[in-house]
């Protein structure tokens, strides 16, 4: 713990945020134990999911919600571009809502989950909506809980494979942490083109350049935390604009919704969102890895910078070549759970549960998953 917070164990425990302060430490060495279970699944999922993968007439949805969801999107494009099938990213709280504009029964589908506990209601309500409208369908469901309903309720079915990622890797603070980088990993490596001995060394090399960084950046980030900010901007293009909605939901989350956080791509944000700058501002930029996209990305840190109207600029990077915009998520997003927390704490929150009076819950609760019938 001394190589990111500052604070000792004791003293986060007292403050409401050890929980959230150990689930953030610890991903390096989740993602280790992810890789010799991904060695360790059974081949048959590897052929199942390229069945549908490889077939153009094939349909992949990645679904979710909330911090959930934005794993699927920060997949998707990634994904499509590397497979024959049609492979898009909707929210889970789209999909029971609209099921008629997604669903389309006749063709190859595969509907990968991600759930943190698999206890939201709308995790199992779109299993077992997509079962009853696209009959031979199949099911990844890739979640942190083995009690959870998505996992019982899948347990031993025909037409789903569900992953049960290492137990710590389902979070005990409110703020999904751990269970976000590690999901996205999972699918990352079942997903991807690299066979899984390939993605096993890959998420290896990721882990060691993840516990390096966190050493090396935890005195900054620490400092950007403590920093004044009533609200924060995340930057990012192609998967990474995905990554910056995430980033925006943790602070607002940890934050109890006291700054206000949004997301954009470099692009984008001169159109209208540039408005809201101000000396309190604080701007995060995370840097691609391709060169297409840094030329976007400096000419506006430059004017930023110039323009002066924020509080502070910053560029997020990694000297990792190697790694491309999917892969360097799982790191990036170390930074803005790092950001986070601090801020939690600048402000006198308790991270490990920012809502006491419980109007927002760690699962969520008071949703009615209504019975559909296809018109």
């Amino acid at each position: 713990m001394t190589h990111l917070h500052t604070l000792e164990t004791a003293r986060w425990d007292a403050c409401g945020g050890l929980h959230t302060a150990q689930e953030i430490a610890q991903q390096p060495a989740v993602w280790r134990q992810l890789a010799e279970q991904l060695l360790a699944l059974p081949p048959a999922w590897r052929a199942t999911l390229e069945a549908t993968l490889a077939d153009p007439r094939g349909q992949v949805i990645l679904t979710g919600a909330g911090t959930s969801a934005y794993i699927g999107e920060i997949l998707a494009d990634s994904l499509e571009a590397a497979w024959p099938a049609q492979v898009r990213a909707i929210h889970s709280t789209t999909l029971l809502s609209h099921p008629a504009l997604f669903l389309c029964a006749g063709r190859p589908l595969l509907v990968v989950s991600f759930a943190r506990s698999g206890n939201s209601p709308e995790s199992q309500g779109v299993v077992e909506l997509v079962r009853a409208q696209v009959p031979g369908a199949q099911f990844l469901n890739i979640t942190c809980s083995a009690d959870g309903q998505l996992a019982r309720a899948n347990a031993g079915q025909a037409d789903s494979m569900t992953w049960l990622l290492p137990p710590a890797s389902c979070d005990r603070g409110f703020a999904m942490t751990s269970s976000f980088s590690t999901m996205l990993l999972a699918a990352l490596a079942l997903l991807g083109r690299p066979a899984p001995a390939q993605a096993a060394e890959r998420i290896g090399q990721l882990a060691a350049l993840a516990a390096h960084w966190l050493a090396q950046q935890a005195e900054n980030w620490r400092a950007l935390g403590q920093r004044s900010a009533d609200r924060i901007v995340y930057l990012g293009s192609g998967p990474l604009e995905a990554l910056a909605r995430e980033a925006s939901l943790k602070v607002l989350e940890l934050s109890a919704g006291r700054i206000l956080a949004v997301a954009n791509s470099p692009l984008g944000f001169r159109h209208g969102p540039k408005a809201m700058l101000t000396a309190d501002t604080l701007v995060f930029l995370f840097s691609s890895s391709e060169p297409q996209a840094r030329r976007y990305q400096q000419d506006l840190l430059d004017e930023l910078r110039r323009d002066g109207l924020a509080g502070a600029v910053d560029c997020i990077d990694l000297e990792a070549a190697w790694l491309d915009d999917c892969w360097r998520a799982p790191v990036y997003v170390l930074f803005a759970q790092v950001l986070a927390l601090h801020q939690s704490m600048r402000l006198g929150l308790t991270p490990d549960n920012p809502f006491p009076d419980g109007s927002v819950n760690r699962v969520v609760q008071g949703v009615t998953v209504y019975p559909y019938a296809a018109p």
